[in-house]
């Protein structure tokens, strides 16, 4: 059976303030109209619906491009209050030979209009390919380029590391230098790292399934959102893997987990299931 947001008011919004958001990635989607959206409504209110059942989006379009100034307004303009979207920054700017190199791309994708964005831009997203070994130096030179605010504003980055040579102390060692988080990434074909490294966490779970409506299995919900609480209260995950020993309880801290790739017809379900529990536990 296809599962669709609750019946009720189609624009009612969930993105009340909430340390933890689940998430999808991006919201135009062929199949979710069949799983998701409710017949009839039209490509461009999508957004404005999906940002009413979940807290937060991923965009991936930036990754193959900066938007003009004028689209990132809009896309805030079409969402509530509370809402924030995460952006994946440029590959241009993590898949050039040396990221040393970057300061020029980097200020050119941040100061190119994010700032429209206001209150609902999230974190800033890094993601390095397979390809890119673990450098200390090089990536040391690189945390150290990334905006710490913008006209003001604070800024959150994200690291999503994919070669097997990031599973080390010296990259745990070197992140929290930086205080930037290490995205965990649940996936079967890249490396997976749980270790605390910033203030906030966000993880990228890859694993939903096409036969189970809502893509996880209710005990893997439950167990994501124990460790999603968790997280959420300054605490560490040490079932998950770690390169270093699990950290002491800390302050508070945000929480993004957002469901994609995999069986995506399935991630807003996932992502609803998963809202559903934390809002429970509040």
């Amino acid at each position: 059976m296809p599962t669709r947001a609750p019946k009720g008011d189609l624009f009612a919004s969930v993105a009340a303030t909430h340390p933890i958001r689940a998430g999808i990635g991006g919201w135009t989607y062929a199949p979710w109209r069949k799983n998701f959206y409710p017949d009839g409504l039209t490509q461009k209110r999508e957004l404005e619906y999906a940002s009413r059942h979940l807290r937060a989006i991923e965009i991936n379009g930036t990754f193959y491009g900066a938007q003009k100034p004028a689209t990132y307004a809009r896309w805030a303009s079409e969402t509530p209050e509370g809402f924030v979207f995460s952006l994946k920054a440029p590959r241009y700017v993590t898949e050039g030979k040396r990221l040393a190199d970057t300061e020029k791309g980097i200020r050119g994708f941040v100061e190119g209009g994010l700032s429209e964005m206001g209150d609902r831009l999230g974190p800033i997203l890094w993601q390095l390919p397979p390809s890119r070994p673990f450098d200390a130096d090089d990536l040391d030179a690189f945390l150290a380029l990334l905006p710490a605010k913008l006209e003001g504003e604070l800024l959150r980055h994200v690291l999503e590391v994919r070669h097997p040579s990031f599973l080390s102390e010296a990259y745990v060692a070197l992140a929290r230098k930086h205080r930037i988080p290490t995205v965990f990434t649940d996936s079967p074909d890249y490396p997976s790292l749980a270790d605390i490294t910033g203030d906030f966490t966000y993880a990228r779970l890859m694993r939903s399934e096409d036969k189970i409506a809502t893509g996880y299995a209710d005990n893997n919900l439950d167990a994501w959102a124990s460790r999603a609480e968790r997280w959420a209260g300054g605490e560490d995950n040490a079932d998950l893997p770690h390169m270093t020993e699990a950290t002491p309880k800390t302050a508070p801290r945000d929480v993004f987990v957002f469901f994609i790739s995999a069986a995506k017809h399935r991630n807003p379900a996932a992502a609803m299931a998963l809202q559903k529990r934390v809002d429970a536990a509040a």
